[in-house]
């Protein structure tokens, strides 16, 4: 088995425990569609996660369902690197917003995790921590003009914006403005703000050669580009992110 296979199926094995635990009802008919796979490939899939100790219990009959102990499994996680950074942000932004609710283990999750972390990975953490700012909410005003549900922007359009602030690569977007025109811009996304509930993108827009910052629930498409950018310090960009309403 080649290894770009073998940790597809490692991937798979860790998807098919949460998926198998949280599902009431799910047949392998299901599970090898969901997946990309056949059924034998996801039968195979199960009897090794058996063979591991997982228990995996089966309903007898046509149509039966397979599922995995709700005990099984408690007090363990296994993240992707990827995964573990955005949750370790993800704590750091609800400690900064200083909300006194569910905050009381979320410190030694984070311990937890940075131990796991070799000390290049952790430096790596710090600096995109430092990269996302947390401001004061947003207006009655801002918060009322938020698109949300089918108006929010599409997955493809969070994704590429989370690789290409993590990568440090440049954005080709589509824009919409409050008064709903449209332009293509290039940007380098420097730094991320929230201002409650809404997020902006602090970056330097090489179409108009200067600091902006774009609302993310207006930004209607992104491609990431393979240009690299160096991080400018955030008082560079102090001009762009002041005042209540930062669209442009």
């Amino acid at each position: 088995m080649s290894r770009s296979s073998a940790h597809d199926r490692m991937r798979r094995l860790e998807l098919l425990a949460v998926q198998l635990k949280q599902d009431s009802h799910c047949t392998i008919a299901d599970l090898a569609r969901q997946h990309g796979v056949s059924t034998r490939t996801i039968a195979r899939d199960l009897s090794l996660m058996r063979e591991q100790g997982m228990q995996i219990d089966a309903d007898r009959g046509r149509g039966g369902g397979v599922r995995l102990d709700r005990n099984w499994g408690v007090g363990r996680l296994n993240l992707a690197y990827a995964e573990a950074v955005d949750l370790l942000i993800s704590i750091a932004v609800a400690e900064q917003m200083q909300s006194p609710i569910f905050l009381a283990s979320l410190g030694s999750v984070r311990r937890q995790l940075v131990a796991s972390f070799s000390p290049e990975k952790r430096r790596q953490v710090d600096r995109l921590k430092s990269r996302i700012m947390i401001g004061s909410t947003a207006s009655t005003f801002v918060q009322a003009g938020v698109h949300t549900g089918a108006d929010a922007p599409p997955d493809r359009v969070v994704q590429a914006l989370h690789q290409a602030f993590i990568t440090q690569t440049e954005l080709q977007i589509r824009y919409r403005r409050e008064d709903g025109q449209t332009s293509d811009r290039q940007v380098a996304p420097h730094y991320l703000l929230l201002k409650y509930p809404v997020w902006y993108v602090v970056a330097f827009d090489r179409t108009r050669d200067a600091p902006r910052t774009f609302r993310c629930d207006r930004i209607l498409s992104a491609q990431r580009t393979d240009k690299a950018f160096s991080l400018l310090p955030k008082d560079f960009f102090e001009p762009s992110i002041t005042g209540d309403d930062l669209s442009i």
